[in-house]
């Protein structure tokens, strides 16, 4: 093991938290501001769907931003952190451009709410999530302009990929092929942009095997993070009428520790896992209303890691559909 991957670099966890990386990083917890720009999606305004991905809320994923109305990104983030004032917070925050997708502007528009969250004092930087097929020459340039004017601060662009395969994106309508995700990931990789990539695992139709082999296509690229969410049912989305119709069943607690276990396995030691679960909205929620209890999900990881004396990048040399 080299420095960055010693349990004490991590924390003593068997993985490398966003946690640890922030206290090794900004020497505080960095907590995320999740801001709503007033962002749409090429898969609803009509450009490639109407309906949204599968899975995706009204909401477009952002039911954790701020609600505020018509606020300013600067407001936004004053509300957000009378949100946090609970907790134990450091001295800066993250911006996080959540719902919808917030490149999927005019590159005007986005100069000035990206210069909002950057300008404020209290912002360590902006995390964005988008799509790549929403990375445009334009919106790069803009994102090299933002890195050079704001050089102590951070951009980091959020890409949901959800599977490599292709069948599963056909049915869970993500609109763009692996090839325009890789293309984007190596372009914002020269540009030093870290990407954090987001999986769902238990999507219907995939095998144990198949989501490794997400896990170990993730492993070849340059990306600095990734986020391994439950496949969570939510009201009024399509994917809760093909629930109901009993097409596809979710993940049990005992099958997600044992499939985020592997999954940690056969990620590289450096990279930062920003999530291991998800939080499903309690007044959205189907399935698995188990994953409400996010402590006791963690709590489960970690004690069965222990049992098995196992942690990240243990296994990240085994083939990618290799299950023993």
């Amino acid at each position: 093991m080299n420095d960055r991957c010693h349990p004490a670099f991590w924390l003593d966890q068997p993985y490398y938290s966003f946690h640890a990386y922030c206290r090794n990083v900004f020497h505080e917890k960095l907590y995320k501001i999740a801001i709503d720009a007033g962002m749409t999606c090429p898969n609803r305004d009509g450009t490639l769907d109407t309906r949204g991905c599968i899975f995706c809320s009204a909401g477009g994923s952002g039911e954790f931003a701020v609600k505020t109305g018509n606020l300013t990104i600067a407001q936004q983030i004053g509300k957000g952190r009378s949100l946090l004032r609970g907790k134990r917070t450091g001295r800066r925050f993250i911006a996080y451009f959540q719902a919808y997708t917030n490149t999927y502007a005019p590159v005007d528009k986005l100069r000035a709410l990206y210069t909002q969250a950057l300008e404020a004092d209290e912002i360590a930087g902006i995390s964005i999530a988008t799509r790549p097929d929403c990375l445009s020459g334009d919106v790069l340039c803009l994102l090299a302009e933002l890195q050079s004017a704001w050089p102590d601060k951070f951009i980091w662009i959020e890409l949901g990929l959800q599977t490599m395969h292709s069948h599963t994106a056909q049915y869970i309508r993500r609109g763009y092929p692996l090839s325009c995700f890789t293309h984007a990931v190596r372009e914002l990789s020269d540009m030093r942009i870290p990407v954090i990539i987001h999986v769902i695992l238990g999507l219907p139709g995939e095998t144990e095997a198949q989501m490794y082999e997400t896990i170990h296509f993730l492993g070849t690229l340059p990306i600095s993070g990734v986020k391994l969410q439950l496949l969570h049912v939510l009201q009024d989305t399509d994917l809760a009428a093909d629930y109901a119709a009993g097409k596809f069943r979710t993940l049990d607690l005992a099958a997600y520790v044992n499939l985020i276990i592997g999954c940690l396995e056969r990620l590289p030691p450096d990279i930062v896992i920003h999530r291991l679960t998800g939080d499903g909205p309690k007044d959205l929620l189907i399935a698995p209303l188990w994953s409400l209890q996010k402590r006791n999900v963690l709590n489960a990881i970690h004690h069965e890691m222990r049992i098995r004396n196992t942690w990240q990048g243990k296994r990240r040399h085994a083939k990618a559909g290799e299950l023993t």
